[in-house]
Order: C-alpha cells, then sequence, then structure tokens
C-alpha cells in the first residue's frame, strides 16, 4: 500500500537535458547550467516563461569561485523573475535537486518546475580536495590533517575486511562502468580497461587506487517536472516521480560501522515506503548508485536492499549488474565513467533512469523491458543519503 501524502500532486519529469562533462570546460557556470536547462525545456516543449519555479543545486561555492552561488546561477538556470530555490547536500545535491523540485509541484505550489545542476570543479586550485580542507572537527579531526581520499581508504579497507572482499572484485566495478560509458556521449572517461589496470594503478592511500576514484570535472543537467494535468498534454511518455528518500546521519563517523551505508539505507526505506516497493530487489528494474568511487557502488548497493550486506561483490561476479543484467547498474557508466561534477553528476543519475524508462537511452539502454527505477546519491563523510523512485 502506498503511503497517503499531503503531499499528493502526481509529478513527472517530462524532459532532461546534460552538457558535456569535462575537465576545464570553457564555459562558465552561468552558460553550464543554461545549456542543460534549454535542452531540458526543448524537450519538454516549454519555453521559459511557461516555469513557474526554478529549483537550483549545487554544492561548496568555493568550486566556482563564487559567493552565494545560487543567486550567481540564478539567470543561467531561467531564475528570471520567478521564485527560486537552491539546495546543498554535498554530493546527495543531485538528487535532492529533484526531490526538491518534486516537492514544488507535489505541493500544489508551482505547476512547472525547473530543477538545474551545475559544478564547475576545476577552477579550485591547486585541487579540489582543497576545497574540504575546512569540513573537519576542530577538534577530534583537524589535528589529524586528514584529507578524503585516506577517510574513504578507511572506509573501503573496512568494508573489505569485514567480509572478506577482495581488491580485484571491488575493482570490477571501475572496469564495468568505464565500459559502460563508452555508450555515452557526455562521458569523460569512458574506456575498455581491465582489472589488471586498476591494480597497477597509482597508489593513492591504500587500498584506494587512482583507477577506483572518479575524475574532477565540469558539467551541467536539468529537468522540467510538471504536475499530471500539464504532464499528459505535453508528452505520451511522462515519467512518474513514485518515491523520495533522504537522511542526514549524525556528524561522528568515527564512532559508526563504516563498512555499510545506513545513511542510504534509511533514505532508501522512506523512498520504498512511499512507492508501496515491498521487494526491492524484485521490484527495481534499473538502478544508478551514486559511485565517486567503485567500492561505493558495492556499499550503497547493499544499502539499498538490492544485495546483501557484503554480497554485492559476489552479484557483480555473476553479472547481475551488468547492462544486461537482471538489475543493470549504472548503465550512463555512473561518476566513474561519466565523470563527477558533484551536483550535475547526482542529477545525471535521475536523467539516466529517466532515459531508461522512456526507452530514449540509445546505445545506454539496457537490455530488458524496464518499468521501475532508482538513482541514488551521496554527500558529506558519511551521513547524507538521496534516494528516488521513478516509474513509466
Amino acid at each position: 500500500m502506498k503511503v497517503n501524502l499531503y503531499l499528493n500532486k502526481r509529478v513527472a519529469i517530462i524532459g532532461a537535458g546534460l552538457t558535456l562533462f569535462r575537465r576545464r570546460l570553457l564555459e562558465t557556470p552561468q552558460e553550464i547550467a543554461w545549456e542543460a536547462s534549454s535542452k531540458a525545456l526543448e524537450e519538454a516543449g516549454l519555453e521559459l516563461k511557461d516555469i513557474d519555479c526554478v529549483v537550483i543545486g549545487s554544492a561548496p561555492d568555493a568550486f566556482d569561485g563564487v559567493h552565494l552561488k545560487g543567486e550567481y546561477l540564478s539567470h543561467g538556470s531561467g531564475g528570471i523573475r520567478k521564485p527560486v530555490s537552491r539546495v546543498f547536500v554535498g554530493g546527495a545535491t543531485g538528487v535532492m535537486t529533484a526531490i526538491a523540485g518534486w516537492y514544488h509541484v507535489a505541493s500544489g505550489l508551482c505547476q512547472k518546475v525547473l530543477a538545474v545542476a551545475e559544478e564547475k570543479m576545476s577552477p579550485a586550485r591547486p585541487h579540489p580536495q582543497s576545497v574540504f580542507k575546512y569540513i573537519w572537527d576542530p577538534i577530534l579531526e583537524k589535528p589529524l590533517n586528514p584529507n578524503l581520499i585516506w577517510i574513504f581508504a578507511m572506509e573501503m579497507h573496512r568494508y573489505m575486511a569485514k567480509y572478506g572482499i577482495k581488491k580485484e572484485d571491488i575493482a570490477l566495478v571501475s572496469v564495468k562502468n568505464k565500459r559502460n560509458a563508452l555508450n555515452n556521449p557526455y562521458a569523460q572517461l569512458g574506456a575498455n580497461i581491465t582489472v589488471d589496470d586498476v591494480l597497477n594503478s597509482e597508489v593513492l592511500v591504500w587500498p584506494v587506487q587512482l583507477l577506483d576514484v572518479s575524475p574532477v570535472s565540469d558539467g551541467g543537467a536539468a529537468i522540467v517536472l510538471a504536475s499530471e494535468d500539464v504532464a499528459r498534454r505535453y508528452t505520451d511518455t511522462p515519467v512518474w516521480v513514485e518515491g523520495v528518500g533522504w537522511t542526514l546521519d549524525n556528524t561522528e563517523w568515527p564512532a559508526r560501522d563504516l563498512s555499510y551505508a545506513r545513511y542510504v539505507e534509511f533514505a532508501a526505506r522512506m523512498a520504498y515506503k512511499i512507492a508501496g516497493i515491498e521487494r526491492p530487489n524484485k521490484e527495481i528494474d534499473v538502478v544508478e548508485p551514486y559511485d565517486p568511487f567503485d567500492y561505493k557502488e558495492l556499499h550503497h548497493l547493499e544499502a539499498l536492499q538490492l544485495a546483501k550486506r557484503g554480497e554485492a561483490p559476489t552479484l557483480l561476479k555473476e553479472g547481475v549488474f551488468d547492462i544486461d543484467g537482471d538489475i543493470p547498474s549504472s548503465p550512463s557508466g555512473g561518476l566513474l565513467g561519466v565523470g563527477n561534477p558533484i551536483a550535475a553528476a547526482g542529477l545525471m543519475k535521475v536523467i539516466s533512469i529517466y532515459w531508461q524508462l522512456k526507452g530514449t537511452a540509445g546505445k545506454m539502454q539496457v537490455k530488458k523491458p524496464v518499468h521501475t527505477g532508482l538513482a541514488q546519491a551521496w554527500g558529506d563523510l558519511m551521513q547524507a543519503g538521496t534516494v528516488i523512485v521513478l516509474r513509466n
């Protein structure tokens, strides 16, 4: 049974747009946002004047080197003489942008919403890692001079140790996603690589190596969400938002079990309850989990209840998550293959599911009929989880 919500107006995605995901795009952040927005409007058959509200998603202002980034991006996102809001929950922002757009329509506030996510990470010097020097607890963590790579190396090592997972099993995620990205015209790093290529790549912080990690990227993504009556006027193939979920775990991550992403499980259970999904591994046809590191895709597939704890690597080896498998995972190529402009990357995953369910994914289209899909993103350290369930 579906949950009865006050937010009970049905919402559909009727258009989507992406830019290329690349390192050092020449376009400004505003131009990147508008390129994605204009493509989404074109597919929806709408003009900017038809849009009631605009939602902007972007990660820290420091990536683009500006203050008040929501205001800065508003013109490029079509936010002229319209209500504009900005969401920001770290890496979880892209899916939260879609969720916030859903809220605007489901509540009755707006009938047509343009939701835009943009990130231009390459201006961060000497590396986007430097932006994260200021997120640490000043008493417990800052004296250790941590960086994100070695924090996630700890998590990856704990995941491997608890479940007896081999490094070569995790490397198969990078092999799969980069291969899938060869079919994605927007992708930055599509490639045919092998497990040995991953294992022989530069060690960053063991067990994290260069080919375990998604690249620094610039890019934009946008979707148009509409109420049911509007959607049916503009398209014969709407893709419905059936469930949304989010959670923010406590900030004391060192006290938690790093082998399991409970922040994603809680968000997924919320989305499944709204969508009326009781057996995710039987009811989800295609999935786009968040994969800035290869182990995180496995981590997140388990938290999404699509595999038991510690069993995702086995299912991966058996081909369950391949593009022709039972539950295709990251058919877009994921962040590992397409790129990782943080907020735009999460919304890219929503768009990938939208295209799959609409049957317009081209060479990325999975091999079986699909009716229900899920996109998920993750932010902060091990804290923020966002999940959206779509149906055709």
